[in-house]
């Protein structure tokens, strides 16, 4: 069974009831006029192969079916809030993907949304999917600069460049670093992003932000601080300190074509 994703975009201008299509679906189709809401709508379908096309769903439907189906629930759902002076609240948001997830029902035959993550900027996402349907999830990056060195004290020099390559500097080199954090609930009532910004700065991106890794980081002591272990290290710092919701994964980025995810076994949830 093959899953195909396709990220759909487009803008809402929640104060004109005309809604111009444009021309330009990269940029966003609908394209919105003047200082429009931009949305980033990803979508994730898992069916068989058609022998007769390669495709699971030709991706021009996926545009089509969203631009149908999904766009009108954005579209009017923030547009009503709006011009009653009301806040889109994340479980408003929930609500309509979870609207637009009825309205893709049977619409790619026997190929079935398994997925619907919308970025509510290019940071942070809120999703939903099949695996349980009652969850929702929320992501978000944060930053830090740290530096570590990859080295192994029982190794050899020569061992140690033999592995470590040009990372290998016995002085150590640094990273500007991208940590994702992924949280799950049943209800997004009571949550709040700043808190949840919060825990990650203080339980772990203060921890690690413009230090040696391997020197001012206890938890690196007689660890090689790697993209996956500083991935770990998040894990640790974080599991279990986000209240009800439960911690999904931790994914660390050294570079934008390195990085690491790790998910650790749950534990009882408890406030830090």
């Amino acid at each position: 069974m093959h899953k195909l994703g396709r990220e759909v975009r487009f803008s809402v201008n929640p104060f004109t009831a005309e809604t111009p299509v444009g021309h330009n679906s990269y940029a966003s189709k609908p394209s919105g006029e003047g200082l429009a809401i931009y949305l980033a709508l990803f979508v994730e379908i898992e069916g068989e192969v058609d022998p007769a096309t390669g495709f699971v769903v030709n991706v021009v439907d996926i545009d089509r079916a969203v631009g149908r189906h999904v766009v009108p629930v954005f579209s009017d759902g923030i547009g009503a809030a709006y011009r009653r002076g009301r806040e889109v609240s994340l479980g408003h948001v929930v609500a309509l993907l979870r609207s637009s997830w009825g309205r893709l029902l049977g619409v790619f035959g026997s190929s079935k949304v398994t997925r619907l993550s919308l970025a509510l900027n290019p940071n942070r996402r809120i999703a939903i999917d099949s695996e349980d349907g009652s969850m929702v999830e929320f992501s978000e990056k944060f930053e830090f600069a740290a530096m570590h060195k990859l080295w192994n004290e029982s190794f050899t020099a020569e061992q140690n460049f033999g592995v470590f390559g040009k990372c290998a500097n016995p002085t150590g080199h640094g990273h500007n670093y991208v940590l994702e954090v992924t949280i799950a609930c049943d209800s997004t009532e009571g949550f709040r992003t700043g808190d949840f910004e919060r825990v990650v700065s203080e339980r772990f991106v203060n921890l690690v932000d413009h230090r040696n890794l391997n020197v001012d980081v206890p938890e690196f002591g007689g660890v090689i601080p790697t993209v996956e272990n500083i991935a770990s290290v998040a894990w640790k710092r974080l599991e279990g300190c986000f209240g009800k919701a439960r911690l999904v994964r931790a994914s660390v980025w050294e570079t934008d074509k390195t990085y690491a995810s790790y998910s650790g076994p749950p534990k009882g949830a408890s406030m830090p």
